[in-house]
């Protein structure tokens, strides 16, 4: 009772902690920065898958050397299976960096699909009531996916050439390594675009519809031809205008293809994004 006498109505004798600073950092008081202050916990896991993919492509180089070496009849049924001519390092980075471009678009509709999360959860409404331009919001994710859909092909390529470099395993130069996998970059570019669009019109499809279409995207283009599916099917598929890198020669037809796609699409979301409302769960 002494105690209840002595304080002001509301108040406390223990006052409670200070949460953070009065004014946010200079980090983070742009949409991007506060974009990038969201994702980078989720980047940096996704650059640690990365480089082990690297670890294990450049790792196994030698292993499949000395395995080719010792059993030539595995090193001629590759060569049937594979229709063109290329050292068997090669085929097998060529292989592990495509997996590389097919984290790269996950890591892209992971990092757009924080929008559908934002907007749930009540924290998108606060921003926009800022006011803040939903194309600011709307681009600063996708710079961000963007950002994470490039690092980690290039993590897996100079990982990969790296350790392939110091194994003396052979197979191509570290610098063709490291374009290979850059050659994967405008495919997976696509699927961000697309997720940003699906959320643009219908944020809850935005999820389903993004991992979908990776999953068919991966389908037709490993497995259309086996399938026995038509040219024009498969070739809907951005990862079938990848350049199979150093196997193949760079497609830049492909590459321009796929990056004009990308943009094309983000732009459609970007003008779709102001005709509809904040959606709730």
């Amino acid at each position: 009772m002494t105690l209840r006498k002595g304080r002001d109505l509301g108040d406390s004798y223990i006052h409670a902690r200070d949460n953070g600073p009065e004014r946010a950092g200079p980090g983070i008081r742009s949409v991007m920065g506060l974009a990038w202050r969201l994702q980078r916990g989720t980047l940096v896991g996704w650059c640690f898958t990365a480089a082990v993919l690297g670890l294990v492509a450049g790792a196994l180089g030698p292993v499949i050397r000395d395995a080719l070496v010792g059993n030539p009849s595995i090193a001629e049924l590759i060569s049937r299976l594979v229709p063109v001519k290329a050292n068997m390092i090669d085929l097998f980075t060529t292989a592990m960096l495509g997996l590389g471009g097919v984290m790269a678009a996950a890591a892209g509709i992971q990092a757009v699909l924080r929008l559908r999360v934002e907007e749930v959860e009540g924290r998108a409404e606060l921003l926009l009531s800022v006011p803040t331009p939903r194309i600011r919001w709307l681009t600063g994710t996708l710079a961000v996916a963007a950002l994470s859909t490039a690092a980690i092909p290039v993590i897996t390529g100079a990982v990969a050439a790296t350790v392939l470099a110091v194994s003396q395993a052979g197979g191509s130069s570290p610098d063709i390594v490291v374009a290979a996998s850059l050659a994967h970059v405008p495919a997976a570019l696509v699927f961000p675009a697309l997720t940003a669009l699906v959320f643009a019109f219908t944020p809850r499809l935005s999820s389903p519809v993004g991992w979908a279409a990776l999953g068919v995207a991966l389908v037709l283009a490993q497995f259309g031809e086996l399938l026995g599916l038509p040219a024009w099917l498969r070739d809907l598929s951005p990862f079938r205008h990848s350049s199979a890198m150093p196997v193949e020669t760079f497609n830049l037809q492909g590459a321009l293809l796929m990056s004009g796609t990308a943009l094309i699409v983000a732009a459609l979301a970007g003008r779709a994004i102001y005709r509809r409302d904040l959606a709730v769960p």
